[in-house]
């Protein structure tokens, strides 16, 4: 991924909070598989963190998984970004966006490790599920393990991109905070949240 380096994540740590929060990504195999899933981070398994993950034993993208280099890609929110917003023109219309990339080593896991990875990710979205037991009960768990396959991915590099305008005056942030806070789009008011987040726009 191109990052020059005033949009560069300062840290690994920057880039495993957003993991954490924008925790759907996209496995992309050297064979050019694709997959879209959702994956648990553990930040103190190896240099810079292990992915776990399952994929359904149906889609052959697995099979290749094992031993080789892939690379997951995480996105968090975007949305255009109009010229009018700026104080400065002449200007260009562009895009505002946040992304990390992941690259690693994938390994296909036991059972009893695909087992504990299914509840490791039930436990991020909706805990409750696991105390309750009278919707995802054992049984239920039994019966869908055999449908998928657990693994994870021992992260090699990191790299995380803030393209969120924040290399512009502090006039142009300021109407580009109002002018995704005026418009009619979920994904403006999640980059303009997420913005705000960094500090990028904040001031009168």
């Amino acid at each position: 991924m191109y990052v020059p380096s005033n949009m560069k994540m300062k840290s690994t740590e920057d880039a495993h909070e957003f993991i954490d929060e924008f925790s759907f990504g996209v496995v992309i195999s050297k064979s050019l598989e694709v997959t879209h899933l959702p994956f648990v981070l553990n930040k103190d398994e190896g240099e810079f963190g292990t992915l776990y993950g399952h994929i359904a034993k149906a889609n052959p993208q697995w099979k290749r998984l094992n031993g080789k280099e892939v690379l997951v890609i995480f996105s968090g929110p975007h949305a255009y970004i109009s010229p009018t917003w700026y104080a400065m023109s002449p200007a260009a219309p562009t895009w505002n966006y946040a992304a990390v990339h992941v690259y690693g080593v994938a390994e296909i896991l036991n059972t009893t490790q695909t087992r504990k990875v299914v509840e490791q990710t039930v436990n991020k979205y909706e805990p409750s599920l696991l105390v309750e037991r009278n919707i995802l009960t054992n049984e239920l768990i039994e019966k869908l393990l055999p449908g998928i396959v657990g693994f994870k991915i021992t992260i090699s590099r990191i790299e995380g991109k803030l393209k969120l305008g924040q290399q512009r005056v502090s006039e142009d942030q300021r109407g580009v905070v109002k002018g995704l806070q005026s418009a009619n789009s979920h994904d403006a008011q999640a980059l303009v949240d997420y913005m705000l987040r960094q500090g990028i726009g904040i001031g009168s």
